[in-house]
């Protein structure tokens, strides 16, 4: 009896082995190298989540992780060949569209950005208008930090070049950035926002953490974080594809109902920014901004494209066709299988 309950075991054995190579075996490309820029930022927690939850192994995918100074910096890096997949803005899409070159997102990861346009201290700020002239620091140039402050100098009667961008890079440079003068106002994410919040370093003007402040400024849902590639790529290659969404679906459904304490103990020490309280204060304010189904609702992608034809000369009159921006059968298929 004892040795048919060994044999019995090591068949179970056997099989879920032969099962977990099969799900390897069909992935065509298991290495697979993801861009990012800032990826200590809160924008980006379900990549890091994803990858410490062992989530990409489970999915049978060796992932390297690039990160880069900010968002438009792994965009170029993905459209040069040097990382496979990107974990960036959905506002690229559109953007890589305009210029011929057929981006597509996989899921979404944000459905509304985070991201707060604040005055540093002691600089004058009674309007809009007050932005004239000023350094805005943002992760980098052509981030989605920068598109959404042009966008906020365009709505409010300026030129989206009435203002100075400067790269400030992620966390810890953007708040030293602030504080050493080297930015009159910054455009950036949690937790850079709460950390100089709280020293009352930065007056805040736009905030898009919530639904309701995202509304106000943009008048509807804008999508945010999302895993694009290229639609070479993914018809290459959609078997891997689909790992890489279904290792980030599953850390979205994790991000429903974890404590931020979770969090601030699950993300690499140095994300903590000194100050593992304040951490735990800007994951919880973050949480709701994470996307609940991985789908990017049509009415966000056409607000986007509206935001980005306000400033952007290059979407002023091109026919842009949303249906191509999102390729949604790899956040359904996720639905139905990840567990």
């Amino acid at each position: 009896m004892r040795g048919l309950k060994l044999t019995t075991i090591m068949a179970a054995l056997a099989v879920s082995a032969t099962a977990a190579f099969a799900q390897v075996a069909n992935i065509e490309k298991p290495k697979l190298t993801i861009g990012v820029g800032g990826k200590s930022l809160l924008y980006y927690l379900p990549l890091t989540i994803a990858e410490k939850k062992g989530y990409f192994k489970e999915q049978g995918l060796d992932v390297d992780i690039i990160d880069f100074p900010g968002g438009a910096k792994s965009l170029q890096a993905l459209i040069g060949g040097s990382v496979d997949v990107v974990a960036g803005a959905y506002e690229h899409t559109i953007d890589m569209q305009a210029k011929d070159q057929d981006i597509r997102a996989t899921i979404e990861l944000g459905r509304f950005p985070g991201i707060v346009i604040a005055v540093r201290k002691g600089v004058k700020y009674d309007s809009p208008a007050d932005l004239k002239g000023l350094k805005i620091g943002v992760t980098a140039p052509g981030s989605s930090t920068n598109i959404l402050a042009k966008y906020f100098l365009v709505k409010s009667g300026l030129s989206p070049d009435d203002a100075s961008y400067i790269g400030v890079g992620g966390a810890a440079s953007a708040v030293a950035a602030v504080r050493n003068g080297q930015v009159d106002a910054i455009s950036h994410l949690e937790p850079v926002i709460t950390m100089l919040q709280r020293s009352g370093d930065i007056k805040i003007v736009v905030d898009t953490r919530t639904e309701g402040g995202t509304r106000a400024l943009v008048g509807g849902e804008l999508p945010a974080a999302v895993i694009y590639a290229k639609k070479s790529f993914i018809d290459a290659d959609p078997n891997t594809m689909q790992a890489v969404v279904n290792a980030e679906y599953k850390a979205l459904q994790w991000l429903k109902t974890a404590k931020p304490e979770d969090i601030a103990a699950t993300v690499p020490p140095e994300y903590l920014l000194g100050d593992k309280d304040l951490y735990i204060a800007a994951a919880g304010a973050s949480q709701p901004a994470y996307s609940q189904t991985g789908l990017i609702d049509p009415a966000g992608m056409k607000t986007s494209l509206d935001m980005l034809s306000r400033f952007d000369p290059q979407l002023k009159g091109a026919t842009i066709d949303l249906t191509k921006t999102f390729d949604d059968r790899f956040a359904k298929k996720a639905a139905e299988t990840v567990k």
